[in-house]
């Protein structure tokens, strides 16, 4: 089971369609069930039967193996200090990249830590703790049949988790996941996330990353 923690959003909902298109059991969540529920059945319809279900944050981080933080950063720390056990000795993906917003133009947030899945890390020493699909387009996962031309940068210092991650991001259709190293690598690809999404109102695009040479 896949879940996704804070699901609601276009990227939650977006990954979780693109996964079980893909074969996988998801789990979209929601400190709100009813968002929860609506927000699964949005996408449903374009999925196998039965293959997304909607509920609480805490139900989808405890039965789920592999866990996507999909939350505002806004709500990062807090939601994360409260799903700890839930989420303890699991795969935790931050799909999170900090932002901020103003008079149109997109900048990234500073994070103590350095980033936010170091953030996460921080908090959830126990967790295996990987950052990836940061600068994905949110709007192009949710259209089913669109190829993602896209590489998708996973950094963690658990290989295992990370083998894993890039996997995952490769049965995304035309996706590539890409070894992005230690997990202090991800304030790099947080960042580039405001990079891309100026860019995008500039050409009123979908700008992603390409990697060449490997």
């Amino acid at each position: 089971m896949i879940g996704f923690v804070g699901g609601t959003g276009p990227e939650g909902r977006g990954l979780a369609l693109r996964f079980a298109l893909a074969g996988e059991q998801v789990m979209i969540g929601s400190r709100d069930l009813g968002r929860a529920e609506e927000a699964a059945q949005s996408v449903a319809e374009f999925a196998p039967p039965g293959s997304i279900q909607g509920h609480l944050n805490d139900r989808t981080a405890a039965e789920s193996d592999i866990v996507f933080i999909a939350v505002p950063f806004g709500g990062h720390q807090a939601t994360l200090e409260s799903l700890r056990d839930e989420l303890d000795g699991k795969i935790v993906v931050d799909v999170v990249a900090p932002l901020a917003f103003s008079r149109g133009q997109v900048s990234a947030i500073l994070v103590d830590e350095g980033s936010a899945a170091q953030q996460a890390l921080a908090i959830l020493p126990d967790s295996r703790v990987v950052a990836a699909f940061q600068n994905i387009s949110a709007e192009d996962l949710l259209i089913p049949d669109r190829a993602i031309e896209s590489d998708v940068i996973v950094c963690s210092d658990d290989d295992e988790a990370k083998t894993q991650v890039i996997a995952l991001a490769d049965t995304i259709k035309g996706a590539r996941g890409v070894d992005g190293g230690k997990l202090e690598n991800a304030r790099y690809v947080e960042d580039f996330t405001a990079l891309l999404l100026n860019i995008n109102r500039i050409y009123k695009a979908h700008s992603t990353i390409k990697i060449v040479g490997i």
